[in-house]
């Protein structure tokens, strides 16, 4: 096993030397899985893969903005990973606390604030239990990085919501992301490789796709290989869901853009509302709701 001390709690994480999937990989479709996935080897790349200056200047101040338009202050970034966006929010002058289900990332996120002269405040929370983990009510919470897809049962997904749901304040937002796996399931894999993932020379692709997992292979250039399982969300079936949480006026933007057609974006991230717009608790319907 591999042993790494968390720099936020003194306690000792452990992780396996290798991913782990069982004797058939395509089978593994359990939410649980992503703790055996998140090994230190592939986290110690992670950052090869996102290439943070590439990716703050594709992204440019998208989310930023998004955060200032809704009045936000304090955000709870569910899905850190290494810490790109907490570090970016933190400069931007947010209030931010860090969650991740992985303790590999979190020591790797509080490492990379440190070297950036910023201390995160970490926990590590699953999100079907946030509420149990973590304390406070939030303006504005942040899932991204295709985090949510390593939900694969729907139970999972809606507790999940809910969770982010009970922790925003009556007028919060929750800004999600996925693939746009609609194009995938539906065309073929292809990207353009340059909002998300920005690394040279490192390549995210799947090995396989069917209605019910997407395993993507990330190869490294010193010819290491790693792996993730996920659940092919459908844009129509995020939004669907998001709404019958209680989510309101639900916009979707492809790769930061609002207008977009629906093959085209590689990222697909949804801006969704707490509070209703109207007296009697009925939304408006506004264009950005479901079924755009």
């Amino acid at each position: 096993m591999s042993i790494q001390k968390d720099a936020t709690t003194n306690s000792i994480a452990l992780s396996p030397p290798e991913q782990q999937f069982g004797m058939n990989p395509v089978k593994q479709r359990e939410t649980d899985n992503y703790a055996q996935e998140y090994i230190k080897g592939f986290v110690d790349k992670w950052d090869e893969l996102i290439d943070w200056d590439s990716r703050a200047e594709s992204e440019g101040d998208f989310f930023i903005q998004a955060l200032r338009k809704h009045n936000v202050r304090k955000v709870l970034d569910v899905a850190t990973g290494t810490g790109f966006h907490s570090v970016r929010l933190l400069e931007a002058g947010f209030e931010v606390v860090s969650a991740d289900g992985s303790p590999e990332m979190l020591v790797k996120a509080f490492a990379n604030a440190s070297h950036r002269g910023h201390i995160l405040r970490t926990v590590q929370a699953d999100w079907r239990w946030l509420n149990r983990d973590v304390h406070g009510e939030y303006d504005a919470i942040i899932c991204l990085g295709n985090s949510f897809t390593h939900m694969f049962e729907e139970r999972d997904r809606r507790k999940a919501l809910a969770e982010y749901y009970a922790m925003l304040k009556h007028d919060g937002i929750l800004i999600l992301d996925q693939r746009n796996y609609d194009r995938i399931l539906d065309d073929g894999f292809s990207s353009k490789h340059t909002y998300y993932y920005c690394g040279d020379n490192v390549r995210a692709a799947p090995e396989h796709i069917d209605d019910g997992l997407a395993r993507f292979r990330y190869d490294f250039p010193d010819e290491s290989s790693y792996y993730l399982n996920m659940f092919p969300l459908r844009k129509n079936y995020v939004r669907r869901l998001m709404q019958e949480v209680g989510f309101q006026n639900i916009e979707t933007f492809g790769d930061f853009q609002e207008t977009y057609r629906d093959e085209e974006p590689d990222f697909y991230i949804h801006v969704a509302e707490k509070s209703y717009d109207s007296v009697d608790g009925q939304s408006d319907n506004k264009e950005g709701e479901v079924g755009k």
